[in-house]
């Protein structure tokens, strides 16, 4: 089954359980990486960037995925800052095979210990995707170390009934015609036998493409996998989720950067950007994965926002 990190499993190959990592040889080694000590669990970490500048803790998306698909384009911020990338519990090399439900609020917790071990400066975090809502809930959670300001890169729903919005149109899109004739075109042309290293590949670009504003922008991605025990459980747990009132009350300088043609409904962004008081801006032509389809925009606003102190207004364009 192949995983993406929002929907339910895509059936693409019967004898297949996970996607293939890209070899990590692959990708940028990081300066520094290791396995905390403060956790109950070990998890695994990487720094990348110059030693002594501003750090951002980074959080993947998923739930139950690991930091590696968001290099190397993120390393567009390694020459201002420090950036510490690790794999949350149960994902990556943060595995267990500790049958334990994973939870929200066991990430959450885990966040804390991370962030105090890892982290010597005022506390911004980078989440995306889920990673967003997982930096979310631990600001209002009000643990230790508090959050000095928030990057939300296409966060995922902040309600059930925003996932409930997103389920129906990633299922769509990935049950379009061009998604039907790219399979088609895949299963035929004998890659699989000939080459199944690009053949994994093309057929992760697929079973991701529905978050793209264009499909043909799923290129060039470096692959990941997903634990699905550890997704169900972490969904599963947030119930009929709303953090819109957990937030009340709860401001903090935070940019959020959401695609106009994101599955992930854009209300859910502009609700939380009211509640928050941040910062909005919305890329056009571009969908999930605004590290791709949008960088320029991105990083160009990212830089922005933590360079100049922030607005307590929001900013929509």
């Amino acid at each position: 089954r192949f995983l993406d990190s929002h929907s339910r499993p895509l059936r693409l190959d019967s004898h297949a359980s996970f996607l293939i990592l890209a070899p990590r040889s692959s990708l940028s080694p990081p300066r520094a990486e290791g396995f905390t000590t403060s956790t109950p669990f070990p998890l695994y970490w990487a720094r990348y960037g110059r030693e002594g500048a501003p750090p951002l803790l980074v959080l993947h998306g998923g739930p139950g995925a690991h930091h590696d698909y968001l290099l190397p384009q993120m390393l567009e911020l390694a020459d201002t800052h420090e950036l510490v990338f690790y794999d949350q519990r149960g994902g990556g090399r943060s595995k267990t095979d500790a049958r334990d439900p994973i939870t929200w609020r066991t990430q959450v917790d885990d966040l804390a210990l991370v962030a105090s071990e890892l982290i010597s400066q005022p506390l911004t975090l980078l989440g995306y995707s889920w990673g967003a809502l997982l930096a979310l809930l631990y600001h209002s959670s009000g643990l230790r170390p508090h959050c000095s300001r928030l990057v939300l890169l296409s966060p995922a729903s902040i309600t059930r009934a925003h996932r409930a919005e997103f389920e129906g149109e990633f299922a769509a899109r990935q049950n379009s015609e061009w998604v039907h004739a790219q399979r088609a075109a895949l299963a035929g042309s004998g890659m699989r036998e000939s080459n199944p290293d690009a053949y994994r590949q093309r057929a992760f670009e697929l079973s991701v493409s529905g978050y793209f504003a264009n499909p043909e922008n799923a290129r060039n991605l470096t692959p990941f996998r997903v634990t699905s025990r550890v997704q169900q459980s972490i969904w599963e747990s947030l119930g009929d989720f709303d953090i819109r009132p957990q937030l009340e009350g709860r401001r903090i300088p935070s940019l959020i950067i959401h695609g106009r043609q994101d599955p992930i409904p854009l209300a859910s962004s502009r609700e939380l950007s009211e509640v928050l008081r941040g910062r909005l801006v919305v890329l056009d032509n571009c969908g999930h994965v605004p590290y791709v389809e949008g960088a320029t925009a991105t990083f160009t606003a990212i830089r922005e926002f933590l360079g100049q102190p922030a607005s307590s207004g929001a900013e929509r364009t």
